[in-house]
């Protein structure tokens, strides 16, 4: 009964979504997860083998409208992805931008076309999306909802991935000046904001020298520094995010516009206190127990 009035309440079935990046990782979560709602998708993904299995459980659930293999950072691939959404769709009502990626490396080791692909494929092509979407999804006069997948690091001093958080950073700021220009049509911008999770774009994202530190950690202790980290002490499955996506995409958040959802654990609400063992608990910097352990008790 209680299921019956929440999808009563959330009114996603037999409506159309984009999904920029749902062929794998969180993008196939958030696929599948507004199809399990009665969503109908078009999806695309750089991740061909990925993209395949998405779009075969999508089928299996009628809930596939197309899916294509491309890169969504080249604005030509992606014009030519939304051209054939145009033509097979007569309506749109949800988009969700998810892809992205980076690696951690400091600024100066990085060269100026890297950086520049760095901002594309992290807000360039959200412009992109977002300005080819709004025709379609007012066709129907009814509004829509866009979901823009942005990060921790664009609300903090994120060393090691400047050029990334700045694009992050700009992504969010975007959406909340959309969101007000779009408002009277009922077409509302929001942001999910992950932290680390456990997903191919966040293993990819470290560098070389950290895989190599971390496969010489013992197998048993290698979650142990998320912990530390994360206040529920594990980060979010990718289908915690898929259900931020159903939220903000629904008619439960009909009047939510503008804003960020953080969906970390915790880890923005934290700002910098992680829980230390050793007994010293919530502080920003390791006290005696934790410094004790590391570097030694005095003679």
């Amino acid at each position: 009964m209680m299921a019956g009035f929440l999808e009563q309440r959330a009114n996603l079935s037999g409506r159309t979504a984009v999904v920029i990046g749902g062929g794998g990782g969180i993008g196939a979560a958030c696929s599948l997860a507004l199809a399990r709602a009665g969503v109908n998708c078009a999806i695309c993904d750089l991740d061909g083998d990925a993209q395949k299995v998405t779009a075969a459980k999508l089928n299996e659930m009628n809930g596939l409208i197309t899916d294509e293999v491309l890169d969504a950072a080249q604005p030509d691939q992606l014009d030519a992805f939304y051209n054939l959404v145009g033509e097979t769709c007569n309506r749109l009502d949800i988009v969700v931008n998810v892809a992205g990626r980076t690696r951690r490396r400091q600024f100066m080791d990085v060269d100026r076309d890297e950086n520049a692909r760095d901002i594309q494929r992290n807000f360039g092509y959200v412009i992109q999306s977002v300005e080819r979407a709004v025709p379609l999804i007012r066709r129907s006069g009814r509004g829509g909802s866009i979901v823009n997948f942005t990060t921790i690091e664009a609300h903090r001093g994120a060393a090691g991935f400047s050029v990334y958080a700045g694009a992050k950073a700009a992504t969010a700021n975007f959406t909340r000046a959309m969101a007000v220009e779009l408002a009277a049509e009922r077409i509302r911008l929001n942001c999910v904001v992950p932290d680390t999770t456990f997903s191919k774009g966040n293993f990819d994202a470290l560098s070389v020298e950290d895989h190599a530190l971390l496969a010489e950690v013992r197998e048993d202790c290698q979650g142990k520094g998320l912990e530390i980290y994360v206040p529920q002490k594990s980060p979010p499955p990718a289908d915690a995010l898929a259900d931020a996506v159903l939220f903000l995409a629904s008619d439960m958040a009909a009047c939510v516009t503008g804003t960020s959802l953080h969906v970390d654990g915790g880890t923005m609400a934290a700002a910098g206190f992680l829980d230390w063992p050793f007994g010293d608990g919530f502080v920003p910097s390791p006290l005696g127990g934790t410094l004790a352990a590391l570097y030694g008790r005095k003679d």
